[in-house]
């Protein structure tokens, strides 16, 4: 099982931008250094506490900062942008981070950016399935091209010159073109099935109770099942929300505190599934009402933290509720309000928590 950072980012907006940037760009090579694969960031253009516009030119600046993790979009927003710019911008980033990059897609879950890109009528979930098969075929062919589509059209036909080398579209690094997963959060997800179908590999988000992250995996498998495809869940990805202190009370005492980050979190994930009659989400249960999503609830329900043998017991019983070990596991970045804690966290995790993990994993996978 490998271990990855998730970032939506979400910060506190009245926090300095350029602040916010360096210490994303800093919990990214920190995780390089202990060991983590891959690092998932996503981008949003009109919301001042999810800042970054730009994943790819985000991670152009870790590079060469970096030595070993992977850079994967969390996701690009697919009905935002036209096919070609996508299939141009993920090519170059391909080929100057030399493979170590992952094409994570969705339909995009900001509004703003929905009304301001003029999205929010269309069927986006089609788009994402348009653009991603655009793509594909732009880096399966050669100029010229004729790509016809209900949403894009791609067609680079007419001014064609070969001799000044007009027209070929650049082709990914990794051939025939890099792993794509789409992230799902809904209870029995329509785009995990989707996803198994199509082979694509998905991202159970890190703010839904265990029962649902375990209908994502069942829905994948139906999908793979239904298109012939081989089940793999090294295909799957699974984000949880992970504290990690040197005592329990030590995590008990800070998520006490009103202002700390997994609160705010929370607090914002609630106030946005809320104004989108998305609770369902954040519900262990489909009899649990509204009432009881609460902060407190939440951080129950969805955050793992304490020392950690805490945390390992937590993740132990949550690989086991889940039906057994998944791809990787992606600890979701939360605003530094206390740098040195978030940084001894993502420590503990990998170095004392995650060996003892993948040993458990390592025992069920031998056991089958």
């Amino acid at each position: 099982m490998d271990l990855g950072l998730f970032m939506m980012p979400l910060h506190d907006p009245k926090r300095n931008i350029t602040d916010v940037l360096q210490q994303d760009r800093e919990a990214i090579i920190l995780a390089d250094r202990l060991g983590f694969a891959e690092a998932w960031v996503g981008e949003h253009t009109s919301c001042s506490a999810e800042p970054i516009v730009d994943s790819l030119q985000f991670f152009a600046t870790l590079i060469d900062a970096t030595k070993n993790i992977k850079f994967a979009t969390g996701v690009l927003n697919l009905p935002q942008q036209h096919p070609a710019t996508v299939a141009g911008r993920v090519a170059q980033f391909d080929h100057l981070s030399r493979g170590r990059f992952i094409m994570g897609v969705g339909p995009g879950g900001l509004t703003t950016d929905m009304e301001l890109f003029d999205t929010i009528t269309k069927n986006r979930a089609e788009m994402v399935v348009e653009s991603v098969e655009m793509i594909h075929k732009i880096w399966a062919s050669d100029a010229p091209y004729e790509i016809f589509g209900k949403y894009w059209n791609v067609v680079v036909k007419e001014q064609v010159i070969p001799t000044l080398s007009f027209g070929p579209m650049q082709k990914p690094y990794q051939q025939p073109y890099p792993p794509l997963a789409i992230s799902v959060m809904s209870p029995s997800s329509s785009s995990a099935r989707q996803a198994g179908e199509r082979g694509w590999e998905i991202v159970s988000a890190n703010f839904t109770p265990t029962a649902n992250v375990k209908t994502h995996w069942e829905q994948y498998a139906i999908g793979c099942s239904n298109a012939g495809r081989k089940v793999d869940r090294k295909k799957w990805r699974v984000a949880r929300s992970i504290l990690i202190t040197d005592t329990d009370q030590e995590a008990v005492n800070y998520l006490a505190q009103e202002n700390n980050a997994y609160g705010g979190y929370y607090d914002y994930i609630i106030e946005d599934m809320g104004a989108f009659k998305l609770l369902g989400v954040l519900k262990p249960s489909k009899e649990t009402p509204d009432v009881e999503i609460t902060r407190k609830n939440c951080l129950d329900w969805m955050v793992f933290s304490g020392s950690p043998k805490t945390v390992l017991d937590r993740l132990v019983a949550f690989v086991d509720d889940v039906g057994g070990p998944f791809g990787g596991l992606l600890m979701t970045q939360k605003d530094w309000d206390i740098p040195a804690m978030h940084k001894r966290s993502m420590e503990l995790l990998a170095n004392d928590v995650m060996p003892k993990l993948r040993q458990h994993t390592s025992s069920l996978q031998a056991a089958e």
